[in-house]
Parts: structure tokens; C-alpha cells; sequence
């Protein structure tokens, strides 16, 4: 009982007025460190209202916006698309589906981008196979096997 009264005194001392949040209840709702947060607002992917006092002051949708946030980038999004092409991503459900054919057209070019960085590594790293094999039998001493 003491520790549920804790806890919900903690969860509403992160609370402000109008079921605003302060960073450090988004953080613990999205599983985001606060420098990181912070960081997705210097990057303009947040923004939330200030106070006074300068605390920032976040909302439920904030939440969501984080999650989407983290989906683009888990998907190789840097953070300038990212800030192009939220406004025009909803929810559907477990996945994110653009809104606006203009940025369906610009995420289609980002997984092309993608496909053609993945080509090169696979690449390179074919090509490093047999070097590094080769340099395997340099480095070995006379005599001595691996």
C-alpha cells in the first residue's frame, strides 16, 4: 500500500496542470532517457510548451510522437527526414503508414537509398572474406596451427 501511495504521488508530482507531463514522466512512459528527448527537440521532432520557469511541458500525443520517432529511426531514418516526414505518419495499428503520397514517394526513395547501402557492404564484406583469410596464414607462426 505505502509503495502504490509512493508511486502514485511520484506520478503526479511529473504532472501538470491539464494532464501535461514534465520530461521526466515521458521519459518514463516512452522508455526514453531524458538527454535523448531532449535531444528530439534540439532536432525540432518535439516541441513541447514551456513555462515560465522554463520546464518543459509535454502532452499525450508527445507519447505517441516519440514512438514514432523511434520506429523511423530503428528503420534507418536520420533525423532530418524524420522532422519531414512526421507530420505526415499515423498509426495504423502496429505499423506507421504515411498520410501524404509526397512523403510515400520520399520514404520509397529512403528504402531504395537503403537497399543500395546494403548492396555495398554486402559488398565489401565479401571482399574481405579472402583478404582476411590470406592474412590468417601470414600471421601464423612456423609450426603452429590455429
Amino acid at each position: 500500500m505505502t509503495a502504490q501511495l509512493n508511486l502514485d504521488a511520484n506520478v503526479r508530482a511529473n504532472l501538470c496542470a491539464g494532464g501535461h507531463m514534465f520530461i521526466g514522466e515521458l521519459s518514463r512512459r516512452t522508455g526514453v532517457s531524458t538527454r535523448r528527448l531532449r535531444y528530439y527537440e534540439q532536432q525540432g521532432l518535439l516541441r513541447p510548451q514551456r513555462r515560465a520557469s522554463g520546464h518543459r511541458e509535454f502532452d499525450q500525443s508527445d507519447v505517441a510522437t516519440v514512438r514514432r520517432v523511434r520506429t523511423l529511426l530503428a528503420a534507418g531514418l536520420n533525423t532530418d527526414l524524420i522532422r519531414e516526414v512526421l507530420p505526415c505518419i499515423a498509426d495504423e495499428g502496429a505499423i506507421l503508414a504515411p498520410t501524404c503520397q509526397e512523403m510515400a514517394q520520399d520514404l520509397k526513395h529512403e528504402r531504395e537509398r537503403l537497399n543500395r547501402s546494403i548492396e555495398q557492404l554486402q559488398a565489401a564484406h565479401a571482399m574481405l572474406g579472402p583478404i582476411t583469410h590470406a592474412g590468417e596464414t601470414i600471421t601464423t607462426p612456423v609450426g603452429h596451427t590455429r
